[in-house]
């Protein structure tokens, strides 16, 4: 690869960070490859962190992406425990927090996302977000059985580690603004069946405007339970926050990329000459939809990391055009959506419930079918999902 770059450098070390890498080896490309990585434990996979790992059916050894050894046969140089504070286009080099700077041929920014979190909570004891492995253990500590547990947020992070601490042996009330759990992503309709879900487990739902919450109630640096909209309180063992997240961008200000809700790329993920994006940080034109985007999933994630691997080592602009895919996995049941459904203007229940354990909803926008979702209906998803990639009519497979 006489033409190729002779240094990229990855700035996130998860599943995009690490598939990029991975990709442009499996690929030929054979110069220095760096990626820079927050954490210190090894690249890890996140979805189990709300899952397995907090339930205690898998361990932390079980959720690396890479062992040591493999790493060391993709023959990257890992900058471990270092984030980056900055980012010179100009002169191609990445700021690090040890004070030293990295430069580059080629750049991927993949460095995620942030939780949200409540004001004046971060000095508490027992109140926790989840993003990290780290962020996992810790909560994991603290779900002892007999504890009361509030969750603020009812998205899909929410609803999942309701349904591990409910295991667990907790009492569990979630909390969320909205009438339903996951109706700001899935809708009404899906929120109530989620909602009759974790009723079903035990968990108890207080929704709602009224529910919001406006503050955390403490006493000697521990919470002791959250204050709502309306006045009332409810006191808390542990609290956990999952009120959405934000992209991790704030150290590339200054830096002349476009920033907004993530790195703003063009159709093919780059962001700037030789600076590419990918994972939950990217917002670019996704062709298949005709909408920009930014996909805060695991698919996607590895998908695009292909894509930007293939776009280093060839330079062609060739635009990412997908169907994101994403699951949620509430107590036994795994619910799968595929397409685009942000925005849309009718979802229709089709068939069953979560309830009966087999359900698929479909999901429009304009005159189109952008979405599907099932739970137990793996084969009929897969054929609405190919209907989707052929951008079918609504009217022409579920009528008026």
């Amino acid at each position: 690869m006489s033409d190729a770059p002779s240094h990229i450098v990855i700035v996130g070390a998860s599943a995009a960070g690490l598939t990029t890498a991975a990709a442009l080896r499996r690929n030929g490309y054979d110069r220095a490859l760096t990626l820079v990585d927050s954490e210190r434990h090894t690249p890890y996979d996140r979805p189990p962190l709300a899952k397995q790992l907090l339930t205690g059916e898998w361990g932390p050894e079980r959720i690396g992406l890479k062992t040591d050894a493999d790493l060391a046969a993709l023959g990257v140089s890992i900058r471990a425990g270092v984030t980056a504070t900055g980012l010179d286009i100009g002169r191609s080099v990445v700021s690090l927090s040890d004070a030293t700077d990295l430069a580059f041929d080629r750049l991927v920014v993949a460095t995620g996302v942030t939780p949200r979190v409540l004001p004046d909570s971060t000095h508490l004891a027992g109140v926790h977000t989840l993003r990290t492995l780290d962020d996992a253990l810790g909560l994991k500590e603290e779900l002892v059985a007999g504890r009361h547990l509030v969750i603020v947020g009812g998205g899909f992070l929410g609803t999942e580690v309701a349904a591990a601490a409910v295991g667990l042996g907790l009492t569990v009330t979630l909390v969320n603004a909205l009438p339903t759990p996951l109706e700001r992503g899935l809708g009404p309709a899906i929120g109530a069946e989620v909602a009759a879900l974790h009723r079903l487990h035990g968990v108890e739902l207080r929704t709602g405007a009224a529910s919001a919450v406006r503050s955390l109630v403490a006493a000697d640096g521990r919470v002791t339970g959250v204050e709502f909209a309306d006045g009332s309180r409810l006191g808390a063992d542990v609290v956990f926050v999952a009120i959405g997240a934000t992209p991790a961008i704030g150290w590339l200000a200054g830096s002349g990329l476009r920033l907004g809700d993530g790195v703003e790329c063009a159709p093919d993920l780059s962001a700037a000459p030789g600076v590419y994006a990918a994972g939950d940080v990217a917002r670019w034109d996704n062709p298949a939809f005709d909408q920009s985007m930014r996909v805060e999933h695991r698919t996607n994630a590895t998908e695009q990391a292909v894509h930007v691997a293939g776009r280093l080592l060839d330079g062609a602009p060739d635009a990412f055009a997908s169907v994101p895919y994403f699951w949620t996995d509430q107590y036994d049941l795994k619910l799968q959506v595929h397409g685009w459904i942000k925005g849309y203007d009718e979802v229709r229940i089709l068939e069953g419930s979560l309830v009966e354990r087999r359900m698929i909803a479909v999901f429009r926008r304009g005159d189109r079918v952008v979405g599907a979702l099932g739970v137990g209906a793996a084969k009929a998803l897969r054929q609405w999902r190919q209907l989707i990639v052929d951008r079918t009519a609504w009217a022409d497979v579920v009528g008026s």
